[in-house]
């Protein structure tokens, strides 16, 4: 069956308001054939995001309006195993009770792309490329795991990855820069191992009709902007590490290929 994803803006709901709405909701999704998965609620923003497996996006609609008449702004079909890895679930928490949750859906949205790849793999050759490439993608995954990144999807050299966190994500970048830049120092060849990471940060359903789609969009574009050994990020990542020890030079409005308007962009300095 069909797995969805919708929205609602509720402001000033609470988290014990929209967890009842969820059980409203299971009470009577078979007459429509649903089956309400799970939600992610967002109280300061007043926006909440129900998983419900469904015949049609039409059925969620019936079934949210007799449950408890919040009909959702937006619905968008999404893939399971998608979800599970950018929001770590796709069903109700074990011994929840019908607690409320509090589990925010906000990501941080963070690309890392390999640069020069292909000139490493001419100077080198096959199988000595190969080696630095598995170094690469080591230092990416232990930098992932040690700041509690997840790794979404991997296209053949680029990682696009999910943080629940700016701030950790900003830490994660850093690290990966400093340990490419240290595995340098240590080559006599001159081959440089470098990347380029972009990082935004955005909710699940948003514009467009795909899971953090407008988001992920935006940050292949930032990363593509960046040079090697940079960290570029949209502005609202720097307004989310206000305080932390992560230092940001603006680099102001820049055109990004595939957006109408300029986007601020920042500069990691590591």
């Amino acid at each position: 069956m069909p797995l969805f994803m919708d929205r609602h803006y509720i402001k000033g709901a609470t988290s014990e308001e929209v967890a009842k709405a969820h059980h409203e909701d299971m009470k009577i999704q078979s007459k429509y054939h649903c089956k309400a998965l799970t939600y992610w609620h967002d109280e300061v923003k007043g926006v909440a995001f129900c998983l419900i497996e469904a015949p049609s996006a039409s059925a969620v609609r019936c079934m949210h309006k007799e449950a408890h008449g919040l009909i959702p702004n937006q619905i968008i079909e999404v893939d399971g195993q998608a979800v599970a890895q950018f929001l770590d679930r796709v069903i109700d928490p074990e011994n929840e009770d019908g607690k409320p949750m509090t589990d925010n859906p906000f990501r941080a949205i963070m690309f890392i792309d390999m640069v020069s790849s292909t000139d490493i793999t001419k100077a080198l050759g096959d199988s000595k490329a190969l080696v630095l490439v598995h170094r690469y993608r080591d230092v990416v995954r232990k930098a992932l795991v040690d700041h509690g990144g997840r790794e979404v999807d991997r296209a053949g050299d680029g990682f696009l990855t999910s943080f629940r966190s700016a701030y950790m994500a900003a830490l994660c970048a850093v690290e990966i820069q400093r340990q490419l830049a240290l595995y340098n120092e240590s080559r006599e060849d001159g081959i440089l191992l470098q990347a380029r990471i972009g990082i935004g940060a955005g909710e699940p359903v948003q514009d467009g009709d795909a899971l953090f789609g407008s988001t992920i969009n935006l940050v292949a574009r930032i990363c593509s902007y960046g040079n090697s050994g940079q960290i570029v990020t949209a502005k609202v990542v720097k307004d989310l590490c206000i305080g932390k020890d992560i230092s940001f030079k603006s680099l102001g409005p820049q055109t990004l290929k595939g957006f109408d308007e300029p986007i601020d962009l920042e500069l990691i300095q590591w």
